[in-house]
């Protein structure tokens, strides 16, 4: 970002309401607020929006925040292309789909959470690692059958986790979706044997149905890499740093919330019924995070990742990580 749309946006966002307390929301006159869209799906790191919601962290900021659900994220990347939606919160892969199509997306901060996607096997297959499945393979057994998102964050976890483990892909069956909810929903079936997805519903499936957790995206690429981040199109964060900077701050309240009172966040969480899982599952994977939320992503391991998606052929490889990622409003604001 040029370095006077930064001093604007920064004398602009001094002057918004202060962040809510946690004691209790400020007052602020509905029609005050500047109304946005935000497209979400249903991962544990999208808490920082539903929570900043329910708690009024984005009133406090100006803001009247309309929260859109997408089943599947190339749906929710279009909707952000088309202009649609305001913001969208999509997995990291999505938006170099989206410059590989010409459009002028910028990523602006991580979603908020660290180590949310997991890959967890049936309790009857008896896997403990990825490096299991050449072993479970060798002895006959039918192939396993994996559930994922094609071209996805979810897709490329295995890719990558199956290369560190010399698991030949072949071995394995990969039982492509496009709905995240679907995908539980074969699970919980027994339809496959393992799942690439995301809490809490993989905390779901480990505390209700004893299933077995192999591996991380924080073990597979690093402790801070983002399973979603937050985009805009170019224009709105040139013409609209305001809103960007009181967007990602109403975000950052919600983390606090989050961070430092997780049962204040449960029952904010339970208002909107966002995720379809008790509270106490809810509570243990918040519980169980690597690292506090926050908003700054390793945009070196993303560039990794990026490298496993060109390979694959689903992008161009001359679409750099930096090109996309201007991350300036949320690195002055993270504390």
């Amino acid at each position: 970002m040029k370095e006077n749309t930064l001093k604007r946006l920064l004398r602009a966002s001094a002057a918004i309401v202060a962040v809510v307390a946690l004691s209790g929301a400020t007052t602020v006159n509905a029609q005050d607020l500047t109304k946005v869209k935000a497209g979400h799906l249903v991962a544990i790191d999208m808490a920082p929006l539903f929570v900043a919601k329910e708690s009024g962290c984005f009133a406090s900021e100006g803001l009247d925040v309309e929260t859109v659900f997408f089943a599947n994220p190339g749906d929710n990347n279009a909707a952000l292309a088309g202009g649609a939606i305001d913001f969208s919160t999509n997995p990291f892969t999505l938006p170099f789909f989206a410059a590989n199509s010409g459009v002028d997306i910028k990523v602006v901060a991580a979603a908020g959470g660290w180590g949310v996607m997991e890959v967890i096997a049936q309790k009857e297959t008896g896997l403990a690692s990825i490096a299991d499945i050449t072993a479970y393979a060798a002895a006959g057994k039918p192939k396993l059958k994996i559930a994922t998102l094609q071209g996805d964050t979810l897709e490329l976890i295995l890719t990558d986790a199956f290369a560190a483990q010399n698991v030949d892909p072949a071995v394995v069956e990969f039982v492509y979706f496009n709905d995240l909810l679907a995908m539980v929903e074969a699970f919980r079936a027994g339809q496959v044997e393992i799942l690439s997805h995301i809490k809490p519903y993989t905390s779901e499936m480990i505390a209700e149905k004893g299933a077995l957790l192999l591996t991380t995206n924080a073990a597979i690429w690093g402790p801070m890499s983002p399973n979603t981040v937050v985009s805009v199109l170019g224009k709105t964060l040139e013409e609209r740093p305001d809103v960007v900077a009181a967007y990602i701050k109403g975000l950052m309240c919600g983390a606090k919330i989050i961070n430092e009172t997780p049962d204040k966040a449960v029952e904010l969480l339970a208002t909107g019924n966002y995720f379809r899982v008790s509270g106490d599952v809810l509570l243990a994977a918040f519980k169980s995070a690597p690292a506090p939320v926050s908003f700054i992503p390793d945009v070196d391991s993303i560039q990794k990742v990026v490298g496993s998606l060109a390979a694959l052929g689903y992008i161009k490889g001359d679409v750099a990580a930096k090109d996309i990622f201007d991350l300036v409003v949320a690195e002055s604001l993270q504390p």
